[in-house]
């Protein structure tokens, strides 16, 4: 039996009690951490997505949003649940808090300073929330920090070159902020650094490429976009033996790509796209793990490397829009990871590689606008994921390779403007996810089948020698919005089937062999926009039911063999231009087209007259005989009236002379300043300033439609004439939008072509957009006769007006310097053309800033009721924070239909929105219930939110333009969740090409920071 020596005893007792004591201490702490968590969420206002956060017996270390160690906290993530307060200081009485994530949130103030006394921090994300003011300059007091991202903020002024002090930062993220000073060279100091974003800072003072960032020997990542360099990208790059992704994008770096890029053997991801790079790209290639390779929109020269066909792990690879020449590598072909090809735009030559699509999953291929020649590869669909095919303006031939007619995944075709000969592969024409198939301008032949892909909404066949008739099953087309099949040789005649299309908006069939007369049925055209049937065999009379076709604009029936009268109700009808000429048309023309801008619509129709001079016909003489014999009463009666008549006449063409010798006078003094190249005179434009021309009008004067030439050629004119001399607030106007458009180009601001004045007269040319303004598709109140109740716009086409507006508005904030406001962002000053992209209209309240954010002070407040911001209504000062509140309310008109003046009864659009979203409704009640679609809502409902968070009361809160079109790009942002592709949705390639860069880049970017 062992003994229990005293000393035993006392050391059991001491460890007890030691245990006793550290046990009572834990739990104290245990309870301090527990109630300063409660107390967090009691500051923070209770956010419902942590009303988990009880006072109940359940452990705050179970609690998913936060990590305990030994039962004490070290990491707190709460991230998008919607704080709106600042950050407390009891917050460090954690004492053991390593981690803190406060990302996408609202949280508004400083740099949280108080955060100096977490001592043991090492992670703190607050990106994405509401910050201002600088990054304080002893931000070095967190020395304990390996990861900070404090992006997608409103920090401004210089970053500190404190920051350099971090040394043991692996992770800095200081993306997509306001700063307007400069980046410090010190970050070059941080030897342990992984990942450096510094990208979307646009403001940032013009500067190179710090020559000590290529000390950075750990540095995996460094992203950089718009981050406002200049200068040529230093050699020492190539010492960066860590680097996998190296972003540079869309700066304005000039010279060559130093080849050490290229020997970056870790190297996986190289956007450099949109600088000046120029020269030749490296031929000595060691980067074979490369996966994307992004050089487009720069000016490079030479040839593609043959080594590039050595990168065996790639899957982009986007050349695009630059000036390359020779033949494409054939080794890119054999690839066997190779996904998108983008080589359009560039001067290359030869044949395509055989072997493109034969070894690699590829879906995106785009070569248009080169110099090829030779075939298609077989191979393109071989993995039966191709999506689209953009080969258009090359040298191609041959026939299309059979493979194409059994690729299911196809959505685009783009062939056109090439030299391709013979049949179409029968499964192309019934492909079941093609949408668009674009093939005019070859030599193939054959015939139209009976059957079309049922998604199928653009058939471009123009310029071939497609023969036969146009099937009667041309009724199963229903999809079909566009049928182009102009210069071909079909034959027979139009078939009744042809006018059950209920989506068809353009429906081109002039230059072919077609006999016989229209159908009875073309009042089921209700969408029609444009009818070409010139150059054929029709005869009959024109229908009367054409009349009444409620969005037809454009008419061509020339060059036929009709006759009979021109139906009056044709005169209804806002037609854009009209042309009936060379036909055997008889009778008197509706009263309608008696004036200028239809003189030529008429010609070589001998049997037709007018009443007006205006058109070059002859006249309607209507001269009645009852009796031969007249009474010596009436004569004398008869010989007062002419007297009278002549007198009237003689005076009349006294001051019609004095006014057109006035008129003269003024006309051979107007000058005309040109901002593009011109096809036409003012001789073209004066003279079809008619009222039958005027399409719209406003506070500054009439908008018309002027056709200038016999090609069908169309302008927009905006006259500001008053009968006194201009006033001032008209000059002003005037001023501001020649001031502005004339200077600045963009594909989304409309273009000015020209503008025409003298002493009484302002006249602004522009080009003409088809579709016309935005608020005529969305709201039913605005549409006129040319848009029908029953035309509503998709969801995907309101998505690409969006973007497009967006990147517009862009532009005009962040790349035209100094930056423009436009003050008076609508949805009737976004215009759309034939394809409905979208560009910015209107800029007679435009003003030009002094500099990003300042507040310019307005002497009156205008705009548009609606659409003015509250501070601008309240203090009429303005920035660009005014035109994103105009932008968000276009975004809620887009989702839910409704007008800008009128959310109910009782409300705007904005603050009706808010209080539906504030008051906790489903988003989905308030979408526009023509077209919601279940594919769509999800979409839809983020664009919803934007529109709120654009038109949120205080200007701090609101997002930049950059960010709009960002989100807009890539819905995910707005929530951390993913989604796929809408199955709804057929995107063409080139026209989101961004959408899907942005999308796939960002998401890496960020998610490396998470």
């Amino acid at each position: 039996m062992l003994k229990t020596t005293p000393t035993c005893l006392r050391n059991l007792l001491m460890y007890t009690l030691l245990l006793f004591f550290l046990s009572h201490a834990n739990s104290q702490i245990y309870d301090q951490e527990h109630a300063i968590l409660l107390k967090l969420k009691q500051h923070w206002q209770n956010p419902p997505l942590i009303s988990h956060w009880t006072t109940s017996k359940s452990s705050h270390c179970t609690w998913p949003e936060i990590v305990c160690t030994d039962n004490s906290v070290t990491n707190i993530s709460l991230i998008n649940i919607s704080i709106n307060e600042t950050i407390p200081p009891f917050i460090c009485d954690l004492k053991n808090l390593t981690k803190l994530d406060l990302s996408l949130n609202y949280i508004p103030g400083q740099f949280p300073n108080v955060l100096y006394n977490c001592s043991k921090l090492e992670y703190l994300d607050l990106s994405q929330n509401y910050f201002v003011g600088s990054i304080p300059d002893d931000i070095d007091s967190l020395s304990r920090l390996q990861f900070l991202s404090l992006g997608a903020n409103n920090f401004s002024g210089d970053i500190p070159a404190s920051v350099g002090r971090l040394t043991e930062l692996r992770t800095l993220g200081l993306f997509q902020c306001l700063f307007n000073g400069s980046f410090p060279s010190e970050i070059g100091n941080l030897q342990n650094l992984e990942f450096l974003g510094l990208a979307f800072n646009r403001k940032f003072v013009p500067s190179g490429l710090p020559s000590n960032f290529t000390q950075l020997k750990k540095l995996k990542t460094l992203w950089m976009t718009e981050a406002n360099l200049i200068g040529e990208i230093p050699e020492t790059i190539g010492n960066m033996a860590a680097l996998e992704i190296l972003d540079l994008s869309e700066n304005s770096l000039t010279g060559k790509i130093p080849s050490g890029v290229f020997r970056l053997k870790n190297l996986s991801k190289l956007y450099l796209y949109k600088n000046g790079l120029s020269g030749e790209i490296p031929q000595v290639i060691e980067s074979l793990n490369l996966t994307v390779i992004d050089l487009s929109q720069n000016n490079l020269t030479g040839k593609i490397p043959n080594d590039f066909g050595k990168f065996e792990k790639l899957l982009n690879l986007s050349l695009m829009f630059n000036q390359l020449s020779g033949e494409i590598p054939v080794g890119i072909g054999s690839i066997p990871t190779l996904k998108d090809v983008r080589l359009f735009n560039n001067n290359l030559s030869g044949a395509l590689p055989p072997d493109f699509g034969r070894y690699s999953p590829l879906e995106g291929f785009q070569v248009a606008t080169n110099n090829l020649t030779g075939g298609l590869p077989e191979y393109l669909c071989a993995s039966g994921k191709l999506v689209g095919i953009i080969a258009f303006d090359n040298h191609l031939s041959g026939e299309l390779p059979e493979s194409l007619g059994n690729c299911s995944s196809l959505q685009i075709v783009s062939i056109y403007k090439n030299e391709f000969t013979g049949k179409i592969p029968g499964g192309l024409w019934t492909a079941s996810n093609l949408s668009i198939l674009q093939i005019s301008s070859n030599k193939f032949t054959g015939e139209l089948p009976d059957k079309l892909g049922w998604n199928l909404s653009r058939l471009e066949i123009s310029n071939n020698r497609f023969s036969g008739k146009i099937p009667t099953g041309a009724s199963s087309w229903r999809n079909l919005a566009v049928f182009q099949a102009s210069n071909n040789l079909f034959t027979g005649t139009i078939p009744r089937e042809l006018t059950a299309l209920p989506s068809l908006l353009n429906l081109l069939l002039d230059q072919n062999q077609l006999s016989g007369s229209l159908p009875s049925d073309i009042i089921s055209w209700k969408s029609l926009t444009t009818l070409y049937l010139r150059r054929n065999q029709l005869s009959g009379e024109i229908p009367e039911e054409i009349g009444s076709l409620p969005g037809l604009t454009d008419l061509d029936l020339s060059e036929n063999q009709f006759s009979g009268q021109i139906p009056s109700e044709i005169g209804q009808l806002t037609l854009f231009s009209l042309n009936l000429s060379s036909n055997h048309l008889t009778g008197e023309i509706p009263i309608a087209f008696e004036n200028g801008a239809f003189a030529s619509s008429f010609l070589n129709n001998p049997g037709l007259c007018a009443r007006s001079s205006y058109v070059n016909l002859k006249s309607c003489r209507f001269v009645p005989r009852k009796s031969s014999k007249i009474s010596s009463t009436n004569l004398a009666l008869i010989s007062s009236v002419v007297i009278a008549v002549f007198l009237v006449a003689l005076l009349s063409s006294f001051f019609i002379i004095r006014v057109y010798n006035k008129r003269k006078r003024v006309l051979s003094s107007t000058e005309v300043t040109s901002f593009h190249r011109l096809n036409f005179t003012d001789s073209d434009i004066l003279p079809k300033l008619t009222e039958s021309n005027v399409i719209g009008s406003g506070g500054s004067g009439k908008v018309f439609r002027v056709p200038i030439n016999r090609s069908c050629d169309v302008v927009a004119v905006k006259k500001i004439w008053n009968s006194r001399k201009l006033d001032q607030k008209h000059e002003k106007e005037f001023l501001a939008e020649v001031q502005i458009l004339s200077t600045i180009r963009h594909l989304n601001i409309v273009k000015l072509l020209c503008c025409i004045s003298n002493e009484n007269l302002k006249l602004l040319v522009y080009e003409y957009l088809e579709n016309r303004s935005l608020d005529r598709w969305l709201h039913k109140r605005h549409q006129t006769s040319t848009l029908s109740g029953r035309i509503v716009l998709d969801w995907p086409r309101r998505m690409r007006i969006a973007v497009g507006a967006a990147q517009g508005l862009c532009y005009m904030h962040h790349d035209c310097s100094p930056p423009i406001v436009h003050r008076d962002m609508k949805s009737s000053n976004i215009l759309l053309d034939s394809d409905f992209n979208a560009k910015i209209a209107d800029f007679g309240l435009a003003r030009i800033l002094i500099k990003h954010g300042e507040l310019a002070t307005m002497s009156t407040v205008a705009g548009s009721f609606g659409y003015i911001a509250p501070e601008y209504a309240q203090t009429t000062k303005v920035n660009e924070k005014s035109d994103i509140y105009s932008f968000g309310v276009i975004l809620l008109e887009l989702t839910t239909g409704r007008e800008a003046n009128c959310g109910d009864e009782h409300t705007c659009l904005a603050k009706w929105s808010w209080r539906h979203f504030q008051e906790g409704n489903p988003i989905v009640d308030a979408l526009d219930e023509d077209i919601k679609e279940p594919c769509y809502l999800e979409e839809m409902s983020r664009v919803f939110k934007l529109g709120i968070m654009c038109t949120s009361t205080p200007p701090t809160a609101r997002p930049s333009m950059k960010t709009v079109l960002q989100i807009l790009l890539n819905p995910t942002l707005i929530s951390k969740e993913k989604k796929g592709e809408s199955k709804c949705d057929v995107i063409p390639l080139l026209e989101n090409s961004k959408r899907e860069r942005m999308s796939e880049r960002d998401d890496a970017h960020l998610a490396s920071l998470v």
